[in-house]
């Protein structure tokens, strides 16, 4: 069997993972910029990637003003975007670029209230790997674990994302002859009448 040709976010984090002009310090950095410049509400929160490969991803997220509640700790949904962004790379690097990733369900347990900084580590199995690459629409719940500062799990999570083919936009259909002349054309049977 041939080798699956990767898509083009996982093209995008092996140029970066796999750089020698880059030192490892920038590489971190240029991929939590890229992430946060595309999906804008994860960027209004400040995820951090420290790693990002095929099976594994692992993000932070600061305990500073921007995400706090009112307690001064990581909110609700701050913690629950971390778990979300979190899976959604680790799922997404696989789904093909004639496909649609998308979040088909969440469920997050609040269990005790965070002390610190977030850390979120996302693992892909490789029978969900196969699946996605081989079946045209499917489901799989991928693993995440988030910790505080001091190790503990302040939330578990559960995140099952969806795939399917894109849908092509059906072409208008013209319903006159003029309708289908283009430009100069149809001007010249205007002047004419």
């Amino acid at each position: 069997m041939s080798a699956v040709k990767p898509n083009r976010l996982l093209r995008f984090v092996n140029q970066v993972n796999n750089s020698s002009v880059l030192p490892a310090s920038f590489k971190g950095p240029i991929l939590s910029l890229a992430f946060n410049s595309n999906i804008k509400y994860a960027g209004t929160t400040g995820i951090a990637i420290r790693q990002w490969d095929e099976s594994q991803v692992v993000v932070e997220l600061k305990n500073r003003w921007r995400v706090q509640n009112h307690l001064q700790g990581i909110h609700a949904t701050a913690m629950a975007t971390l778990a979300e962004s979190a899976t959604g790379m680790c799922f997404g690097v696989h789904v093909p670029d004639s496909h649609l990733p998308v979040l088909k369900s969440m469920q997050v347990n609040f269990v005790k209230r965070a002390q610190g900084d977030l850390k979120a580590v996302a693992h892909i199995t490789e029978e969900q790997k196969e699946q996605i690459r081989t079946t045209d629409k499917g489901a799989a719940v991928i693993q995440v674990q988030v910790t505080d500062e001091n190790g503990n799990e302040p939330i578990h999570c559960q995140m099952e994302w969806a795939w399917t083919t894109k849908r092509r936009p059906a072409k208008p259909q013209s319903n006159t002859k003029s309708e289908k002349k283009e430009g100069g054309e149809l001007e010249e049977e205007r002047r004419a009448a």
